[in-house]
């Protein structure tokens, strides 16, 4: 942001890395912390005995400063309680959290220079946009010049400078939420800014709206941002990079890109697309899996699991082609969906899904299917299996 003479600044000198001249106007770039991670667990319970009484295992992570991150998975996988422990509103049972290289695990909340905004809009009715957005400045005594510059500037990010002396309480949901992150953008000291779940109350038909705004805002400002949500639609096209959690643990960490074509886990095929990964039962035979009786071609010299593994094979509708020969299925049913069709079939006993474009003819009854060789995967116990030296 530029620096007007009548501005006053609180920051790490450390955490400035550039000043720049644009437009006759000087430019500071800052640093936004890094969060690190280091061997955190949480449970709820006083002495908890097993793995099963932690709400969350133990996990090792680095956030890089300046990105957009989100915490994808199911209600109860662990997001808010890993949210709440970043913040301070939770004191770990084990591990260290750490911004930039400073311990942060024992310090309270507002000495963090965290802004959070909660599932629900957290607002002061009585007061208006304008009181609501300045309230956060005018606890840390700012001079009112300095005050209203930032205010007003918030205010045209958010497009509500012309409702600046509206009284919020008659706000729509998506306005109210729009304040609460106001509140946080005015500030000079925030390390990063933190969403659990920002637009569940949100009308669908804003929600595409806000979460590009969210995104145009990461740009502007820069803040190190983490994206909480079960919805990954919202996380795949909010974060440069998605931390998919299942059961208290970090299942896979990646780009929307990886965590489509590669799944680590049958848990993050399954969850991620619409529909998500096939996951189906296999054998393992001659060096190769064996699904409902066809050896099925794999890319890679795989190693032969062990005998007490679980073995699926994954692979996702949109890499199964309809063929002349190969997997005989029987169709179930076909769902028009507009620019392509998902036709639900079955083989040996397991249901699958394929995408079929609207110019292949299905036909009738029966069809056979051929798997692409470069987007199958062997999972044991959940797990994918690779040739040694892959990751």
């Amino acid at each position: 942001f530029p620096l007007a003479k009548s501005w006053s600044f609180t920051f790490r000198p450390q955490n400035v890395c550039s000043l720049t001249t644009k437009n006759n106007l000087s430019w500071l770039r800052f640093e936004m912390s890094s969060i690190t991670l280091k061997s955190l667990r949480h449970s709820y319970l006083q002495n908890p005995q097993s793995e099963e009484d932690y709400a969350l295992r133990k996990i090792d992570l680095t956030w890089r400063d300046g990105g957009a991150f989100a915490l994808l998975g199911p209600s109860g996988c662990g997001k808010t309680t890993l949210l709440n422990l970043i913040s301070g509103l939770l004191k770990p049972s084990e591990g260290q959290i750490l911004f930039d290289d400073s311990d942060v695990t024992s310090l309270p909340p507002d000495q963090r220079n965290i802004a959070q905004v909660f599932q629900f809009p957290v607002v002061y009715d009585t007061m208006t946009v304008y009181d609501n957005l300045a309230f956060p400045l005018r606890n840390r005594k700012l001079p009112e010049a300095e005050l209203d510059e930032r205010v007003q500037r918030v205010a045209k990010m958010l497009s509500m400078q012309n409702q600046l002396k509206h009284r919020a309480s008659g706000l729509t949901a998506a306005d109210k939420q729009k304040i609460s992150l106001g509140r946080g953008l005015v500030r000079s000291d925030v390390n990063v800014m933190m969403f659990d779940e920002p637009l569940t109350v949100i009308d669908p038909h804003l929600k595409w709206e806000l979460r590009s705004q969210l995104m145009r805002l990461h740009q502007q400002v820069g803040f190190t941002m983490i994206y909480v949500t079960h919805d990954q639609t919202e996380a795949l096209t909010f974060a440069d990079e998605v931390v998919v959690m299942y059961e208290g643990q970090i299942v896979q960490i990646g780009t929307p890109e990886e965590l489509f074509l590669k799944p680590r886990h049958t848990f993050v095929g399954h969850f991620i697309g619409s529909p998500g990964m096939n996951i189906l039962p296999c054998d393992w035979n001659d060096g190769g899996a064996v699904f409902a009786g066809h050896q099925i071609s794999l890319n890679g010299n795989l190693s032969n699991p062990a005998s007490t593994s679980k073995l699926q094979l994954g692979i996702r509708p949109e890499f199964i082609r309809l063929a002349s020969e190969g997997i005989p299925a029987r169709i179930q049913r076909v769902d028009d969906v507009g620019r392509y069709r998902i036709i639900k079939a079955e083989v040996g006993g397991t249901s699958l899904n394929i995408y079929a474009n609207e110019e292949v003819e299905i036909p009738s009854d029966s069809l056979h299917l051929d798997f692409d060789p470069d987007h199958t995967h062997v999972y044991c116990d959940g797990w994918i299996h690779e040739a040694k030296g892959q990751s």
